[in-house]
């Protein structure tokens, strides 16, 4: 776990030093790992969409609102954007919206001329025009836990922007008896400004549904329906600026080729990458200086067998292991707890399936894969394994149930949980590949299947054992 952080640390902080290094070198392989890395954003995702939807405004902070006194008018409001994603967590808006805000007074007694009645509703309207460019904050890949594994299809946004506002006012006076008009043309002057939040959910990669909530400022003081020249009731009280609510429910359609938006992408995609790439440089680091024949990490110079079976594990002194000590190198074992003939691949003639017993024979027909710590992601090293076991199941008859397991770190709830995850991951990566869904099952072990039953605590085990526990194995019907 301390080398994975140290890695991860690697991977943020030296962005310069891994670019340097991967344009120094000569790739060929158009489907490597570099090659993906290298792309820019631009050909691996969409950053252009436009935006659409309605919904209705509410006057908030004005002399006639669109809510008093138990009373609500409802005006109507669209927008249309043109969007673009500058990166997975930022980006651009030129936004246009077009609307009509209702609202009234209901109480106009002091305001009411002295020969009107007691008690006066006066109503207004104001259809408005505005263009405005909004900046977009995407909160959801800001602040993305690390930790997080949950289906990435919800994301909350932050809008906030300005623009020029354009308007027609109408308002009845005090006594119901003529319109009167405020208008204010698009100019350099007519500012407003908008801001507000939404929360997206991704329907597909072509169509997004956000609900919206934003809060417009316009400046004005006349925009909810006349100026003093034209109203006592304008003079109710006293504002700087008649401002809004606007809430909306639209659509969003990424545009471009049949690819996630960039907004989507999530930015730990990269530092997985960076941490593969760095853990296969330095397995490939050589510190020998007068090599390693056997390719087992130990140097010839101390190590005392030389020709070390490619993929056996060995100890300090490069010799491969046997932990039951049956003349059968784990590698080889197919018990290897238990010791066992060679002639029955290190297993005891007749083998017994107690919970923390010697490992059914069922579990090397096909090679299990192994899993990082605390985690249920497939790891780019076992593909090899996972499409061997593809072609192995496709042409098998019979049926199989995938095993999770973890090592004895953590609660038992915890750990059952997570081996349920590790076997239900590798059935559906079998299954997207060309395995029939009806040959195989998935079944989570927990912390009570371990491969080394020694390793309870972990702590009595060096860290391979219980790399080894942590795994996902075939177990056939």
């Amino acid at each position: 776990m301390k080398s994975k952080l140290t890695i991860l640390s690697l991977a943020l902080a030296c962005p310069a030093v891994m670019f340097s290094q991967q344009t120094m070198q000569t790739n060929t392989n158009t489907n490597s790992i570099e090659t993906t890395s290298m792309k820019s954003d631009s050909t691996r995702f969409n950053s252009w969409s436009v935006s659409f939807g309605g919904g209705i405004p509410f006057m908030q902070n004005a002399d006639l609102k669109s809510i008093n006194s138990g009373n609500t008018l409802v005006g109507y409001s669209a927008y249309f954007s043109i969007d673009k994603a500058l990166s997975h967590s930022f980006g651009l808006k030129l936004q246009y919206d077009r609307g009509e805000t209702r609202q009234g007074y209901f109480n106009t007694k002091d305001a009411a001329p002295a020969n009107a009645s007691t008690t006066l509703q006066v109503g207004a309207r104001t259809q408005y025009d505005a263009i405005s460019l909004l900046g977009d904050i995407n909160f959801s890949n800001l602040l993305r836990r690390v930790d997080s594994k949950a289906d990435y299809r919800w994301a909350i946004h932050g809008y906030a922007g300005a623009g020029v506002l354009a308007y027609r006012a109408y308002q009845k006076d005090e006594m119901g008896q003529r319109l009167m008009t405020e208008k204010k043309p698009f100019k350099f002057n007519s500012l407003f400004g908008q801001a507000g939040a939404g929360l997206k959910y991704k329907i597909s990669n072509r169509v997004d549904i956000e609900g919206r909530l934003m809060y417009v400022y316009t400046g004005d003081d006349e925009f909810d329906g006349g100026g003093d020249q034209y109203s006592a009731v304008n003079r109710i009280s006293s504002h700087t600026a008649d401002n809004f609510f606007n809430a909306t429910l639209g659509l969003t359609i990424n545009l471009g080729k049949n690819r996630p938006n960039l907004m989507w992408h999530d930015p730990l995609d990269e530092v997985y990458t960076k941490i593969d790439e760095l853990e296969t440089k330095i397995d490939n680091i050589k510190l020998c200086k007068n090599g390693d024949v056997d390719n087992d990490g130990v140097c010839d110079d101390w190590d005392r067998q030389l020709d070390t079976p490619a993929g056996a594990r060995v100890d300090g002194s490069g010799v491969a292991l046997d932990v039951d000590l049956d003349g059968v190198i784990d590698l080889n074992d197919k018990c290897v707890t238990v010791p066992g003939p060679v002639e029955n691949n290190g297993c005891p003639l007749t083998n017994t399936n107690a919970s923390n017993g010697p490992v059914s024979s069922d579990e090397t027909a096909i090679s299990a894969i192994e899993f990082d710590l605390n985690s249920d992601r497939i790891l780019p090293s076992n593909t090899p394994i996972l499409n061997s076991a593809v072609s192995y199941i496709n042409t098998s008859n019979g049926t199989y149930t995938v095993i999770g397991a973890t090592d004895t770190r953590g609660s038992e709830s915890y750990n059952q949980a997570l081996s349920q995850r590790r076997a239900d991951n590798v059935k559906q990566f079998l299954i997207t590949n060309g395995v029939n869904s009806s040959k195989l099952d998935a079944q989570g072990n927990g912390k009570f299947d371990l491969k080394y039953p020694e390793c309870d605590p972990a702590s009595k085990c060096p860290e391979w054992k219980n790399r080894a526990n942590r795994r996902v194995y075939f177990k056939a019907k």
